[in-house]
């Protein structure tokens, strides 16, 4: 039996990294693979249909302040304005338990986890075009001007840290993102067809937007 991993996934603001997931997570639950995602603390506010324990623990600014102080988080970051953070204890349980573990991350958080020399694949998800990222972003409906300006700043600046990670994913085409997200979480990335220098060419591409 493997040992239980842990999977950095990052992406900027409308990639489709959390439709990617969810899928990986489906076909992992059919094919009796234990993989859960990771539940992070935050700051921000839940948008509609969200649950505490479910999407988020939802806290308040001073309660994250203090868990920060006490070395409660495995990494924590402030996104869009808003804190999050990964509790040490919930990833450690998890994996203990022979579960793998999908962390939603930001690049601050990636670089945070890998400084510490924590056991991991980390994983970057690429949009198929930059034009798409913008359409996504400022079609989301849920922010103002401000908020979708700073989304897509933030969203280029990620993209410039994309080849520190050890897997890059063109999702150009769904299914097979999909495909080669799960390939590499049940460990058979073998069976993954992408080209690095083909990659890293298209990743030239959108930097050079």
């Amino acid at each position: 039996m493997k040992d239980a991993k842990l999977f950095l996934v990052s992406a900027p603001s409308g990639a489709g990294k959390s439709s990617l997931i969810d899928a990986a997570l489906v076909k992992a639950n059919k094919s009796d693979l234990p993989l859960e995602l990771s539940i992070s603390y935050t700051t921000r506010i839940p948008r509609k249909g969200e649950s505490n324990a479910k999407d988020y623990f939802f806290i308040s600014n001073e309660d994250f302040l203090g868990k920060k102080d006490s070395n409660f988080f495995l990494e924590c970051a402030e996104v869009h304005g808003n804190l999050y953070g990964t509790s040490i204890d919930f990833v450690e349980s998890k994996l203990s338990s022979g579960i793998n573990l999908i962390l939603e991350i930001d690049v601050q958080g990636f670089r945070q986890i890998d400084d510490l020399s924590v056991n991991n694949e980390s994983i970057f998800i690429l949009p198929p075009s930059m034009h798409s990222l913008e359409e996504r972003i400022r079609n989301r409906g849920d922010e103002d001007l401000k908020a979708i300006d700073l989304r897509l700043k933030n969203a280029k600046d990620e993209l410039v840290h994309a080849s520190e990670y050890k897997h890059i994913i063109i999702n150009d085409y769904f299914d097979k993102a999909a495909k080669e997200l799960f390939n590499i979480i049940s460990q058979n990335e073998s069976l993954n067809e992408s080209n690095d220098e083909e990659v890293q060419k298209f990743l030239a591409q959108l930097l050079s937007y």
